[in-house]
């Protein structure tokens, strides 16, 4: 497979603020292009990217040929990643999967919109009355009470999950270090001893919780093994609310800096609004998936044990599917994006990540009616995710 070739390290601090700039030049070299940064071929344009990600022959599990060993010292981390429905293929994912949406159902999302609207306030409520943060402050807190409330964890732990889910997800992220290492490696073993002793509880003394439910979900005979729910639980609460304490962060960002009127947030519209703010700039920007065999993909064959690169973010500003893709336009018609993924893996997590920001953002707005941005909104050097270090916002 030969592609046309292209350099961009990922930690560049250019990059990290504008990834877009690189994406437009990869794109104008074809769909499909060598990252010689990652050694990986990546996918940019919409058509591709669909296809490779709704292709039952491309997936996330490691091809037996290409598992390499894994290092002791990080053991404790791979032993979770060996059990979590994001790294696993058919027959295990769809069981996994399945047995996980019998007790993530929509009508229990749909029911925390109350304490949605509660929190939200709540913590609007306590905002300082001077120049203030909104990561710290509301975008981190929101999503991850809400996800421990969701799975019946103590609320009191939303730090210490936050922690753990902080140095648990920068094993993906560029910047990739031995001290990053260690720092997952300590999380996961913090998360797994507080998630087996909470499971145990559980099982004792079962609740109206999502991790009651996901002890009891069973299909065909077919239950969670005690390994299967913390990893569920664990993929849950970081996955539950990684990607919308970036959202949440970068739609503040986008609605400011492009002085869109609050009435794109009204009951009839803000569902549209999200579905653009999710598109134009998403939190997670890359995506890998393994080839099982030989595929053509647009033309290009991509050789089996390949590993490719779905670049999301790129996919979502492919001029061939959305028009003028650069603008951000709340009031464009709907098209799907790709933010959450498409096929077999399609995050779970949506509808909630979904409503959170459906609700949060019109009653941030109606009640900060006058907020504007502090100086320049940073991101942070997290790729392949894509969220801010800081919202320095202001009050009128």
């Amino acid at each position: 497979m030969t592609l046309p070739t292209i350099t961009q390290s990922p930690t560049d601090p250019a990059f990290v603020q504008d990834p877009y700039a690189f994406y437009e030049r990869a794109r104008a070299l074809g769909s499909l292009v060598f990252w010689q940064d990652y050694n990986l071929p990546c996918a940019l344009s919409y058509a591709a990217v669909n296809a490779i990600l709704r292709d039952r022959r491309f997936g996330r599990e490691v091809p037996p040929e290409k598992r390499k060993d894994i290092p002791n010292h990080l053991a404790p981390f791979y032993a979770v990643e060996a059990h979590s429905m994001l790294e696993l293929e058919p027959p295990r994912h769809p069981r996994l999967r399945s047995l996980v949406l019998r007790a993530f159902t929509s009508r229990r999302i749909a029911a925390l919109a109350p304490e949605i609207v509660s929190l939200s306030n709540t913590l609007i409520d306590v905002l300082p009355n001077g120049p203030f943060d909104l990561m710290p402050t509301f975008a981190q807190k929101l999503p991850v009470i809400i996800i421990a409330r969701l799975l019946g964890v103590p609320e009191e732990m939303a730090p210490d999950l936050l922690r753990w889910s902080n140095a648990m997800v920068s094993m993906y992220q560029a910047r990739r270090t031995r001290e990053v290492e260690d720092r997952a490696v300590a999380a996961t073993q913090d998360f797994v001893a507080f998630m087996r002793g909470y499971i145990e509880e559980r099982r004792a003394r079962p609740a109206d919780d999502l991790i009651t439910h996901l002890i009891a979900a069973e299909e065909a005979g077919e239950k969670l093994s005690t390994d299967e729910l913390i990893a569920t639980c664990i993929l849950l609460l970081n996955a539950g609310h990684e990607a919308t304490v970036h959202s949440l962060g970068i739609a503040v960002k986008t609605l400011l800096e492009t002085r869109t009127p609050i009435a794109a947030l009204a009951p009839d519209r803000v569902e549209a609004t999200v579905e653009e703010v999710l598109r134009f700039d998403p939190p997670l920007h890359m995506f890998t998936r393994h080839a099982y065999e030989d595929v053509e993909v647009l033309g290009r064959m991509i050789p089996k044990g390949t590993e490719v690169a779905c670049l999301l973010a790129a996919a979502n500003r492919d001029p061939s599917m959305f028009e003028d893709p650069t603008r951000f336009a709340p009031g464009r018609v709907a098209k799907t994006n790709l933010s959450f993924g498409a096929g077999l893996h399609f995050c779970v997590g949506a509808p909630l990540a979904r409503l959170e920001l459906q609700i949060a953002l019109p009653i941030l707005f109606a009640r900060l009616p006058g907020l504007r941005l502090k100086g320049q909104p940073r991101f942070g050097n997290v790729y392949h995710f894509h969220g801010l270090e800081a919202l320095n916002v202001r009050r009128a």
